[in-house]
């Protein structure tokens, strides 16, 4: 195995940095899902996590991490949300300045409470506008830190707390099932899962209409695709990180793909025999075992229901449709 960009050692130092102000998320479990499936079920409900994401653990390690000068001179991000808040509140924990590039049509929920965690807010176009471009001019004009969503090993370390807390909570799984967008997520992920059982399968989900992680794995090349027109938000990424692509290439055994109203299915499945709220991205793992797209009879698995960040009105709108 060729040296990678986060080891199991790393998520269990991400995991003693954050330990202190972290929320240890439930997991939950469904009759209905169970019978659904064949299956036993583990939801990991990082939608109870602090800001509403699993974002917060990677975001909080990372800036952890600083120097003193670079806490002083501030750190820059680019996100579609999650990130995004997840930077801003734990700037504004560690007393650091946070300036966050988000998309003009980035989720007005998750652009309030970015600004509300304290957080410094430009906008850019998604479609015609270089997000990296434009975070790389903060970080030469203002001497900012630059933490990007996914590409980072802190960060991609502190997400994989998440799973690492999933295995201290019911034990060995048979299937991991981890939403992807850059990587970083199921990087770390992936990491904890083959580690503590080499035998457990991991399977990444991603909206149908951005598989690039889908084709990357399958061309054995990171795959960039234009922005993809989806409700997944979270999912929203061109590519896959370079650093997250070789974790992914030597421990993800599957990437498979689901639409938007396999998505809205799974949300009104979640809403209304689960009684919580998730955002589309979230479901993805949900939704891909409920529409076959992975066979998980028999199996105990795990799912990361990654966040719960969405705008009620859109919710409703989307669960009514």
């Amino acid at each position: 195995m060729s040296k990678l960009a986060i080891s199991y050692q790393d998520i269990i130092a991400a995991q003693n940095t954050i330990k202190h102000v972290v929320n240890k998320t439930p997991v939950f479990t469904s009759r209905q899902a169970d019978a659904k499936t064949g299956a036993k079920l583990y939801f990991k409900c990082e939608n109870f996590q602090r800001m509403g994401a699993f974002k917060f653990r990677g975001a909080y390690n990372a800036l952890s991490q600083l120097t003193k000068a670079q806490k002083q001179a501030g750190v820059v991000t680019f996100s579609s949300g999650n990130h995004a808040q997840a930077i801003a509140l734990s700037a504004n924990l560690l007393g650091i300045k946070s300036l966050i590039v988000m998309p003009e049509d980035a989720p007005q929920i998750k652009v309030e409470a970015t600004k509300g965690y304290g957080g410094e807010v430009v906008f850019y176009d998604r479609y015609t506008q270089d997000r990296e471009a434009i975070g790389k001019r903060y970080v030469e004009e203002q001497k900012m830190t630059l933490i990007p969503p996914f590409d980072h090993p802190h960060v991609m370390a502190g997400q994989g707390t998440a799973t690492k807390e999933l295995f201290d909570q019911v034990g060995e799984l048979d299937l991991l099932v981890s939403p992807i967008g850059g990587g970083g997520l199921i990087s770390g992920a992936a990491m904890v899962a083959k580690t503590l059982n080499p035998k457990c399968k991991v399977i990444g989900v991603e909206p149908e209409k951005g598989n690039d992680a889908q084709q990357s794995l399958e061309q054995g090349k990171i795959v960039k695709i234009e922005v993809p027109k989806t409700i997944a938000d979270g999912a929203q990424t061109q590519f896959i990180g370079k650093k997250c692509f070789p974790v992914i290439q030597q421990l993800v055994d599957e990437i498979v793909n689901v639409t938007d109203s396999e998505i809205i299915e799974t949300m009104k499945f979640l809403a209304g025999r689960m009684k919580m709220i998730v955002e589309p991205t979230g479901c993805m793992p949900t939704a891909a075992i409920f529409n076959n797209k992975i066979d998980v009879a028999g199996k105990k698995v795990g799912l990361i229901l990654s966040g719960g960040n969405i705008d009620l009105d859109s919710f409703a709108s989307m669960i009514k449709g």
